[in-house]
């Protein structure tokens, strides 16, 4: 059984010094344009953008088309000015984010310029196939002055180090910045464990960083800091071993690819806020781990440390993706300083399990996206290991030795640093991890997907519901074809490539009128996307523990994306403000603990049973026609035992033997619904499913006529037969439901509403609706 300890850490650093002022410039600024024309009020933190809305001079730019209509922001100058006053022997003028380019005069005097709005002062804002472009400008983080006569602790940071004698040390680095050289003491305790080190040091004159271990001589599984410094609050941290696993695979060439932690392997689900909302709703999902990806922002603090409470791993990527990079000296320098703010800030944090230097520039670089010439190759894969390995990887392992570095996501890993960084096939699914998307082919397919050790980057859009979209556009704007609809889809394609997948297996909407015709194709994309990521995710999820031609034990399942930046279609589970998309529903469900899977492999029928913990389990499967929810029949299997983190076969028949031994049955008039049991028959995980034809091709299909009864924040449905992709919508009134997206093989079945505002039964009955896949034709 292993132990818990709730420690505080005690971190003292004994000095003399007068009053420290930290004083926050944050709030009312004034703003002007470079012409003149404009002069407003302008709250900070915030943009130009959210200034200009908030003082009327814009609409939202999210309606229709104002991204494109508010581009002239982009093309002025904007001045933020403020004035203050302070008396102190040192004064630093501290801004935590300024987008991007911009010179600092204090009393007409030049004192600083930007060009990173990744550093702190003493990129995606242009559109990617999934958001809008908004060119935004600002002081985006807080500004303040921080004032001292003596000393300033300008960060501390913490990480546990685990050695090879099973012994802890806390790793406590401090760095300070003082007037004039002092000596000083340094007292680190964990008075529960009887642990306490007293250092003297002498902080010399400027900035500088020092350096304590302290060792821990009780053996820890777990332990929980809870500290305070000075004026600092120090986040809660968890103990843990974090172990990036590169090695021979038996039966298979190249090489493993997963995280040991705290030395169990793990496999990894999900991919890159209403912060706490959107987090919840990741481990609500059963997800255990998010990318930060390299396109994007490094997080916010709270981000961490929510990530830290609800046990979310980070997979952190360095803000750079799908480019290539100079290396001039003025931008390594400025990069340099940027990695080292950014791992100094977060490496506290336990829940970030390993740093990634970028996202797809080997594979860039590797397959050529950017034509570059053959005598110029040399030039730019020198330029990528200069950045990447012998910058950014250098300053992260100098700066941190607790977790794990990837110069690149994706690569082949140890392999890649043998071909010096740069693989001649980054996708090669012997080693490292995978990202790969197809939408022409069939993704009901399983053979389709990679057999890769670990899949980082995959997925398929779907448009978000109809009540995210109708406060963002017009009456005219609501048909799939319409003007709006095409410029929301960033994606070369995307729209088309949606219906086409979607056409596989399904009967398009046909509704002669508009509206309902619109909201109906966002429902089957939604459908469509639901379906495709959670047979590529099951697929990934039995592949763990087996080896087929050489390829498989994948360990790793990060879709992309996790949530919206707008209200447009994407490859997300989560649209823009919250709510769940059919995907992310699906989640909870293929990202469960334990799982029941099913496929077909050249005419037979096999379900694997999925644990993360060791289980003795049953399978029992039931056989439907689609006309009928009485059951045709019911096979079962003998008790199994299934270690933690495997994947074995509990059933494999011919289907033609099993339609044969249902009497009445044929593919395409029946359907399977199969669980799991523990011994005593009691249900382990959810109910899945497998189709034996497309539903279009289903017969016996039909209208199910369902109906409700509501009883506070309860739906009660009552069905006449089998009804597949069951979805309950509640407009725009924020929340979840306990259960949706569902196949209704019964007659009746109760969902509850977690509503995430107070609301009432009236305004739930009156917004409600339900809508299946026979609905929509």
């Amino acid at each position: 059984k292993k132990v818990v300890y709730l420690i505080p850490l005690s971190v003292c650093v004994q000095r003399s010094t007068a009053l420290y002022i930290n004083q926050s410039l944050s709030g009312k600024w004034s703003l002007s344009n470079s012409n003149g024309s404009l002069c407003l009020a302008a709250e900070v933190p915030g943009c130009v953008h959210s200034a200009l809305q908030q003082q009327g001079y814009i609409q939202d730019p999210y309606f229709r088309f104002n991204d494109v209509s508010y581009g002239w922001i982009a093309l002025y100058n904007w001045t933020y000015v403020n004035v203050f006053t302070v008396t102190k022997q040192k004064v630093h003028l501290v801004f935590d984010g300024v987008d991007t380019v911009a010179s600092v005069w204090l009393n007409g005097i030049l004192v600083g310029e930007t060009d990173n709005m990744f550093r702190r002062y003493e990129q995606s804002s242009f559109s990617w196939d999934w958001g809008p472009s908004f060119p935004t400008m600002g002081l985006w983080k807080d500004v303040r002055l921080e004032a001292f006569d003596v000393l300033q602790l300008i960060q501390i940071s913490y990480v546990p180090l685990y050695s090879i004698l099973s012994q802890w040390d806390i790793q406590v680095e401090l760095l300070v910045d003082v007037v004039q050289t002092i000596n000083g003491e340094v007292t680190i305790s964990v008075p529960e464990l009887d642990s306490e080190q007293t250092f003297q040091t002498q902080f010399l004159s400027g900035k500088t960083k020092s350096t304590f271990i302290l060792h821990i001589n009780t053996v820890l599984d777990t332990v929980r800091l809870n500290c305070n410094l000075l004026m600092k609050s120090i986040p809660q941290v968890y103990f843990r071993t974090v172990e990036l696993v590169q090695e021979p695979v038996v039966g298979s060439p190249g090489l493993s690819f997963y995280f040991r932690i705290n030395g169990k392997p793990i496999f990894l689900k999900v991919q890159s806020c209403l912060l706490k909302n959107l987090l919840q709703s990741a481990v609500d999902a059963n997800m255990n781990a998010l990318r930060v990806w390299g396109g994007g922002v490094y997080e916010q603090d709270v981000f961490y440390s929510i990530c830290d409470e609800l046990g979310i791993m980070v997979w952190q990527d360095f803000m750079f993706a799908c480019a290539m990079y100079p290396t001039e000296d003025n931008f390594i320098q400025t990069v340099r300083e940027e990695v080292i703010q950014q791992v100094w800030r977060l490496k506290s944090h336990p829940s970030i399990i390993v740093w990634s230097g970028n996202n797809e520039n080997e594979a860039a670089l590797a397959t050529d996206w950017f034509s570059i010439p053959a005598f110029q190759r040399p030039t730019y894969i020198k330029d990528y290991v200069t950045l990447y390995v012998n910058n950014i990887r250098t300053i992260v392992q100098e700066e941190d030795e607790s977790r794990p570095f990837l110069v690149s996501s994706p690569t082949n890993g140890a392999e890649s640093e043998q071909e010096g960084w740069v693989a001649a096939n980054p996708y090669d699914t012997h080693y490292g991890d995978t990202h790969y998307y197809s939408y022409t082919l069939d993704c009901w397919d399983w053979r389709t997907f990679p057999r890769a050790r670990f899949a980082s980057e995959y997925g398929f859009q779907s448009w978000p519901s109809f009540s995210t979209l109708q406060p963002v556009s017009l009456a005219e704007d609501w048909s799939y074809n319409s003007d709006f609809a095409a410029h929301r889809q960033h994606h070369a394609g995307g729209n088309q490539e949606m219906l086409l997948q979607a056409a596989l297996h399904f009967n398009l909407p046909n509704s002669t009128e508009p509206q309902k015709r619109f909201a109906d194709t966002l429902y089957i994309t939604q459908v469509m996307q639901a379906q495709c990521v959670k047979t590529q995710t099951e697929f990934y999820r039995r592949s763990q523990s087996e080896i087929i031609e050489g390829k498989g034990h994948t360990m790793g399942a990060l879709y992309w994306q996790l949530n919206d930046i707008w209200q447009a279609p994407s490859w997300s589970s989560i649209e823009f403000g919250g709510k769940w998309k059919m995907l992310h529903y699906f989640a909870k469900d293929f990202f469960s603990a334990v799982l029941p899977v099913g496929f077909e492999d050249d005419g037979t029928l096999l379900i694997y049973a999925i644990s993360d913990l060791n289980h003795d389990l049953k399978l029992r499967v039931t056989v439907y026609t689609w006309t009928e929810l009485d059951p045709v029949c019911t096979l079962k299997s003998d008790l199994v035992l299934v270690h933690g983190g495997s994947a074995v076969a509990v059933f494999k028949e011919p289907v033609a033997t099993v339609l044969a031994g249902c009497g009445r049955c044929t593919r395409l008039t029946c359907l399977l619904t199969f669980h799991l049991e523990d011994p005593s028959s009691s249900q382990q995980g959810p109910t899945n499913h497998h189709f034996l034809c497309s539903p279009k091709d289903a017969q016996g299909l039909q209208r199910p006529n369902i109906t409700e009864d509501k009883s506070g924040y309860t739906v009660t449905l009552h069905s006449a037969s089998v009804a597949p992709f069951v979805w309950l919508d509640v407009g725009n009134i924020p929340g979840q439901f306990s259960s949706n997206g569902f196949l209704m093989v019964s007659r009746n079945i109760t969902v509850a509403f977690n509503a995430w505002r107070p609301t009432s039964v009236t305004e739930l009955s009156k917004s409600l609706t339900i809508t299946s896949l026979m609905d929509v034709y």
